[in-house]
């Protein structure tokens, strides 16, 4: 060792085996971060639930586009911080979103997401890696990570499992654009242009809205499936006082 002949006792000694270690531990942390992101990248495959990687695309969750040196909570066209990750004075870089991955509910008490983290460090390297890279500005999303539903029966199966981005819903496939919504007693049956009717049990049909570029023509919703089983789904309006219009109490 380079510091051998220097008595233990010194300040020189003490010294020089603090630089040592810090090196060490320097190398260690550098080696840590290091993750391989064609990995990281099927990993995302189950944030794209939530997450986009286009700009200004939010879904359930903001976009992550440009991501790294954002300061948390402020994507001007997201509208659904929570108010402790407001303020919770972050920016976003390697060690924050490590942190975020591991444990956000114990880096940010309060905030709002429902995810538990990831506590495995390769895992979180790997997806790490994957993020810097696809959200740089300009850097274009993945097809594989962003591969969403776009219509049709595959559609309506993405929708089943629960996977995948929001579907572009200008131009539905006729097995999911929405004709008429009928309702009788704990019944609605949803008859689409291809002019088959799906029946859904009250409970596991639900109405949404899609005010983005993506989401339906005015007049014009579309049907998404939901749930292991398929027997839930979700018709999709372009505003809300579309849905009374288009549902019709009828046995």
């Amino acid at each position: 060792m380079i510091y051998a002949a220097i008595p233990r006792t010194t300040p020189s000694f003490r010294l020089v085996a603090a630089s040592v270690l810090m090196a060490v531990l320097s190398f260690s942390s550098l080696h840590a971060q290091q993750g391989n992101a064609a990995r990281g990248e099927r990993n995302f495959r189950a944030c794209a639930a939530c997450h986009s990687l286009e700009r200004d695309r939010n879904m359930t969750g903001p976009s992550l586009a440009e991501l790294w040196g954002r300061k948390a909570g402020t994507l001007p066209s997201f509208e659904r911080f929570s108010d402790a990750l407001k303020s919770s004075g972050l920016t976003w870089d390697d060690r924050t979103l490590d942190q975020w991955l591991t444990d956000p509910t114990h880096l940010v008490p309060g905030n709002e997401m429902t995810f538990e983290g990831i506590k495995e460090a390769p895992a979180r390297a790997d997806l790490l890696a994957f993020l810097k890279e696809a959200t740089k500005p300009g850097a274009a999303a993945s097809q594989s990570a962003q591969q969403g539903q776009r219509g049709g029966m595959g559609g309506m199966m993405g929708g089943m499992m629960g996977g995948g981005a929001d579907p572009n819903l200008k131009k539905p496939e006729p097995d999911i654009q929405v004709k008429t919504i009928s309702y009788c007693r704990d019944t609605y049956r949803v008859t689409t242009a291809d002019g088959k009717t799906r029946a859904f049990w009250e409970r596991n049909l639900r109405f949404r809205t899609d005010t983005s570029k993506d989401g339906p023509e005015k007049d014009a919703p579309a049907l998404l499936g939901a749930g292991m089983m398929g027997d839930r789904a979700a018709v999709i309006f372009s505003a809300p006082e579309e849905i009374m219009k288009f549902v019709e109490r009828r046995c």
